[in-house]
């Protein structure tokens, strides 16, 4: 949040916009308190940062836009409900769960009110900016009130990714984690949160190497493995092929994408899908799953397999169907290679920082019109 954050107000200075962020100042926090710091850093935000903004607010111009960069800035959406606002909404994983509509990823008590927390806080809103088709669907079915104005803005790339030579991106890779990647690899990258669904790319590649028998390493880049993901690790039959990457830096992601034989990318969920267009705009072929939003995301360019079902013999299904298409991609002739790596760049681009800072910019014209 912080991030995209910065990026909305980097991007709208650069058009001229005057832009000011408020966010809460840690003061009761600093007290020397350590057993309390939580409870203290509740205080800043949500009673001494709302008395704050209520001063600001009778000094702010009466044209000003007060743009919430996340739907889980929520409780402070009241204070502004009768000024020209806007919300953005990125995903509502975290929501969805403690309303029971996840099942893979239960909800504490505590987590259930801060969610409701939060949903009565944004549905106070009437303007909104959803990352997706799929996350502005969310939205409305989730929010309390009305909604007046509801676009989807989709994200760009926060830095570039350009095309990579094959080989030279397998060789500085190589250098840098010591593994033989000169045949090419299938590559991951995401974290631990159960909709990125490593355990199924874990699945999906040990189905593929019993029924192919080719020797490709699986890398797998992010976060230090889970326990799960380890136990796994060490009962695979390929586990010396399977290699966990962590703390790589952002010098050696592009040249990962660009190295690797495909992107292997099958979520459960997602806000929006960043390592797709990632690999997309860096020259990787991407196999992900057929549900918005990856495949509004991956488009025609993308391959596609289905959503991991939980039923066991249908996931066993799954997996040998998901390995197939992995087959048919890393069987892809020359011709048919340079062919993807077309689309796949050609998709990218419609996912460029500056198409959605503009987007973004014309909505909130829009926005700031409304008497």
């Amino acid at each position: 949040m912080p991030r995209y954050a910065n990026m909305l107000e980097s991007g709208m200075k650069q058009r001229g916009h005057q832009v000011k962020i408020w966010t809460p100042k840690a003061l009761f926090y600093k007290l020397p308190i350590n057993s309390f710091k939580k409870w203290l850093g509740y205080v800043d935000q949500y009673l001494i940062f709302p008395i704050e903004v209520k001063f600001k607010l009778l000094n702010a111009p009466k044209d000003t836009l007060f743009v919430f960069a996340d739907q889980a800035l929520g409780p402070w959406v009241p204070l502004v409900k009768s000024r020209k606002h806007v919300v953005h909404c990125h995903d509502f994983l975290a929501l969805k769960s403690a309303l029971g509509m996840i099942p893979e990823n239960p909800t504490s008590s505590t987590g259930k009110l801060y969610q409701d927390y939060i949903r009565k806080g944004f549905s106070k809103g009437r303007n909104f900016i959803s990352i997706s088709k799929k996350t502005q669907q969310d939205l409305h079915e989730l929010h309390l009130g009305n909604i007046v104005n509801s676009a989807v803005c989709y994200n760009g790339l926060s830095r570039p990714f350009l095309f990579i030579p094959q080989e030279s991106s397998r060789e500085l890779l190589e250098e840098e984690l010591n593994i033989d990647l000169s045949k090419g690899y299938i590559m991951h990258i995401g974290g631990n949160q159960y909709y990125k669904n490593r355990k199924g790319v874990i699945e999906i590649y040990e189905a593929w190497r019993n029924l192919y028998d080719t020797p490709m390493p699986l890398v797998l880049i992010g976060e230090a493995p889970s326990e799960e993901l380890l136990e796994m690790h060490q009962k695979s039959n390929f586990k010396k092929d399977i290699h966990f990457v962590t703390n790589l830096s952002d010098k050696y992601i592009n040249a990962a994408y660009s190295g690797a034989s495909c992107l292997l990318f099958p979520s459960l969920d997602e806000g929006f899908g960043w390592p797709i267009i990632e690999a997309m705009a860096s020259g990787c072929t991407v196999i992900t799953t057929n549900k918005a939003p990856m495949n509004e995301v991956g488009g025609a360019a993308a391959y596609y397999v289905n959503k991991k079902p939980t039923d066991t013999e249908a996931c066993n299904q799954w997996k040998k169907d998901a390995a197939e298409i992995v087959e048919k991609v890393l069987k892809l002739d020359h011709l048919q290679q340079i062919e993807s790596i077309k689309k796949s760049f050609s998709q990218s681009q419609k996912f460029t920082m500056e198409y959605s800072l503009n987007a973004i910019e014309i909505i909130y014209k829009q926005i700031n019109q409304i008497v």
